[in-house]
């Protein structure tokens, strides 16, 4: 049994691979301190070996795990497993978002990184989700069903904020916001995409993947490729943490 632990800016996520399969996942809050979180998710378990990603990757090793993978490394192995074709990766997190490239054997080539800011990220998501008083549920289903697109100008969260509470007080409908909010962050993934190039498979992974409307729309701005997103984009670098595991165990 193989355990594979991402810990993330906003979430701990847990994936155990027992050799040919994934037998169980889990994603808690991160909290205050992260590798105690991941300690009582693996108290369950009697792995062969523990390998840790994300963020609080090498506070793990100084508690738990037996080695350490980079987050970029984890989700392109994560995601070979389920598209072994895909050559481009988008991992959307809480606090920053990549563009991977792959070769055919699923190793990384280059990679663009936004990590300077919340711009183009789950955070971001979420904030402005709290500012039109939707829940992180409700928020792309709800920007879906806008007919009507008005422009977010600022990628800043603090100047996008504000122009989201002007837009409101102008009478704006949250539905339309919305969709406006949802659309800067796909045209900054979009444009980070052209910058690296891809081919005709791009995988989606993390937790923004979940997300209906940025799907929905990433998809059209990538016309000549295909948008495919694995079942569990969440725990994405969970799993390809436990598949490191298995393999060099």
């Amino acid at each position: 049994m193989y355990l594979g632990i991402d810990l993330g800016s906003r979430t701990v996520k847990m994936a155990v691979w027992d050799g040919e399969r994934l037998l169980a996942h889990e994603i808690v809050e991160s909290g205050f301190e992260p590798h105690r979180q991941a300690e009582k998710m693996l108290s369950a378990y009697r792995p062969t070996a523990v390998v840790a990603t994300g963020y609080g990757r090498h506070l793990a090793a100084d508690y738990f795990a037996d080695s350490v993978i980079t987050e970029i490394k984890a989700h392109a192995i994560g995601i070979a497993h389920h598209f072994p074709e895909c050559t481009t990766l988008v991992d959307v997190g809480g606090q920053d978002s990549k563009v991977i490239a792959l070769n055919d054997k699923g190793k990384v080539t280059t990679f663009q990184m936004n990590d300077k800011c919340a711009a183009g990220t789950g955070r971001f998501l979420e904030i402005m989700a709290g500012s039109l008083a939707f829940t992180l549920e409700e928020f792309g289903a709800e920007a879906l069903q806008a007919r009507q697109e008005v422009q977010i100008n600022s990628m800043c969260t603090v100047f996008a904020e504000s122009e989201v509470i002007s837009m409101k007080n102008r009478g704006i409908p949250r539905r339309h916001i919305a969709r406006a909010v949802h659309a800067s962050v796909v045209d900054r993934l979009a444009g980070m995409l052209a910058r690296l190039g891809y081919g005709d498979m791009v995988a989606f992974s993390g937790g923004v993947a979940r997300n209906p409307c940025i799907v929905a729309m990433l998809t059209e701005k990538l016309p000549e490729a295909r948008l495919v997103v694995p079942q569990l984009p969440d725990i994405t670098g969970a799993l390809g943490a436990a598949l490191h595991a298995a393999k060099v165990a």
